[in-house]
């Protein structure tokens, strides 16, 4: 059986999208990346700036255009995310008011339209990863219990029980049409979320029973700053493992800050990120357990450092990624020294009488 290599570098466009040539269209922007030594994609469907996500849902003519405006660049798409969308199928009513800012005017102010508008854009999504060839996307899950994520005031019994089986209420649907459409929803474990590690991944799965399509898009970055076992996270959860951003981070608690230092300016928080390669990630580790677990995806850059323009961070990421994936080999390094054996041989070699 052939090896399984990662494919990369890759990155993730929606950190890079602006208002000024080349980050304003997907011409400019893949031109762009690709002269940097990207090899693929990762397109934000909720920057129209970008992509026309409903179009692609029922295009096969402008998906094909997208992939030629893709080809001509020199790079494959990865995915398409949905994480703007996939956090407004689960708003807690803290949030209302903050992710009103994610969604049309058609909805703000109003939670029920907001939802119906996640929902549908989560479909179209599928459709269009179908048309775009594609056999997986990236998202995010939506929060209605990270509000009482610390355990202080009591929480009712049952509350976050609930707050789950209505996440599951609410996913399967979606993941059921990402069954039909052969697609993946790669959930990105995220603070703010309520999956946010091993843990509430696993409470999520059995909520939607297990689901197939229920995937996981690995990010270290998240991890560090929780102070949880990245590497042995890879181990435990490989097989649900779809996708991958290369993103980087450091946590410098004092004493004056630990884990919780959200209300400090980025710069003066105890977690921040970084650039690749800035940060404390160990990527050696990271690389190597996922080629280990035969992970053949990409390795999407992320950016959102703290400190590093976003022009260099691009340009040092791709390198940084293609010098740490490993190339599998087709074969074990003592080779050389095996042979041939026969049942015999191997009685004579271990004492057994025959």
């Amino acid at each position: 059986m052939a090896s399984k290599t990662m494919k990369g570098p890759a990155i993730f466009l929606a950190q890079f999208a602006g208002d000024d040539a080349p980050y304003n269209s997907l011409p400019g922007i893949t031109k762009w990346v690709a002269s940097l030594g990207y090899k693929g994609v990762q397109i934000p469907t909720f920057d129209a700036r970008l992509f026309d996500l409903e179009r692609a849902a029922n295009s096969d003519t402008y998906c094909d255009e997208i992939k030629g405006i893709c080809a001509d660049a020199g790079v494959e798409i990865t995915e398409l995310s949905t994480h703007l969308q996939g956090q407004l199928v689960a708003v807690n009513p803290a949030y209302d008011a903050a992710f009103d800012a994610f969604a049309p005017d058609k909805v703000k102010g109003n939670p029920q339209a907001r939802q119906e508008w996640a929902v549908d854009q989560m479909m179209l999504a599928a459709k269009a990863s179908a048309r775009l060839g594609l056999g997986g996307s990236v998202s995010f899950t939506g929060s209605l219990a990270f509000p009482f994520l610390y355990p202080w005031p009591q929480r009712p019994e049952g509350l976050i029980e609930e707050a789950f089986a209505e996440l599951g209420r609410r996913w399967t649907p979606i993941l059921n049409a990402y069954d039909d459409a052969g697609v993946d929803i790669g959930y990105e474990i995220h603070p703010g979320e309520d999956v946010f590690d091993g843990a509430t991944f696993e409470m999520f799965l059995e909520a939607v029973s297990g689901h197939a399509r229920c995937r996981i898009n690995y990010d270290p970055s998240h991890f560090l700053l929780q102070q949880l076992d990245y590497l042995s996270f890879i181990d435990i959860y490989h097989e649900r493992i779809s996708a991958f951003h290369v993103k980087d981070a450091e946590f410098n608690p004092d004493g004056r800050q630990g884990v919780y230092s959200g209300y400090q300016p980025w710069t003066q928080r105890a977690g921040r990120f970084r650039s690749l390669g800035d940060g404390q990630v160990d990527f050696k580790g990271i690389f190597s357990r996922l080629a280990t677990h035969g992970f053949d995806g990409w390795a999407v850059l992320e950016w959102e450092c703290c400190l590093k323009s976003p022009e260099v961070g691009a340009a040092e990421g791709a390198p940084f990624i293609r010098d740490h994936i490993i190339p599998l080999t087709e074969k074990a390094f003592d080779d050389f020294a095996g042979g041939a054996a026969d049942q015999a041989q191997l009685h004579q070699m271990l004492g057994i009488k025959s």
